[in-house]
C-alpha cells in the first residue's frame, strides 16, 4: 500500500485506497473493508500526501507527523480521536510541538488521530513509507 494512493473522500467515513482511473473519475478501495466504487469527478477527494499541518514556521506534511505518531506508539494505535479537546491538543503538542494552535483546530487533531488509527488497523508501515518526490518539493 503505497502513501501516495490513500485519499479521504468528502462525505464518506474512512479512508481509500486509489484503485484506477475511470472515464469520470477514479475507482477506489475502502481500506476498512475492501469494498469498491467509483468516486465521480464532482466529489471532493484529498490525498493524504498533498494534506500539511501548520506550524508557526513552516507546513509539516502528514506524514511527517504520523511517523512522530508512530515513533511515540512504537507502531501501535494511538489515543482514541473521541478523547478531549484537550487531552487531544496536549497530545498533539507532544507529536508536533511548534503546530500553529490558532489554525490547527481540535476537528483537525481528531481527524489526524482517527486516520493513523485506521491505517494502523490495516498494518501500514509508517517506518517504509516515504512521500514522493512531487510532494516533497511542494513541502
Amino acid at each position: 500500500m503505497e502513501f501516495s494512493k490513500i485519499i479521504a473522500v468528502t462525505g464518506k467515513p474512512g479512508l481509500f485506497q486509489v484503485v484506477s482511473q475511470t472515464k469520470t473519475g477514479i475507482l477506489v478501495e475502502s481500506l476498512s473493508d475492501k469494498k469498491r466504487f467509483p468516486i465521480i469527478s464532482t466529489q471532493n477527494v484529498s490525498l493524504l500526501e498533498n494534506i500539511a499541518i501548520f506550524t508557526y514556521d513552516e507546513e509539516v506534511p502528514l506524514l511527517t507527523v504520523f511517523k512522530s505518531i508512530s515513533e511515540k506508539e512504537e507502531g501501535k494505535e494511538t489515543i482514541s480521536h473521541k478523547e478531549s479537546g484537550a487531552k487531544l491538543s496536549s497530545f498533539f503538542s507532544e507529536i508536533l510541538p511548534e503546530y500553529d494552535q490558532e489554525r490547527v483546530y481540535t476537528s483537525n487533531i481528531k481527524k489526524i488521530i482517527q486516520w493513523y488509527n485506521a491505517l494502523i488497523a490495516v498494518g501500514f508501515d509508517f517506518s517504509a513509507a516515504e512521500l514522493s518526490s512531487e510532494a516533497n518539493q511542494e513541502a
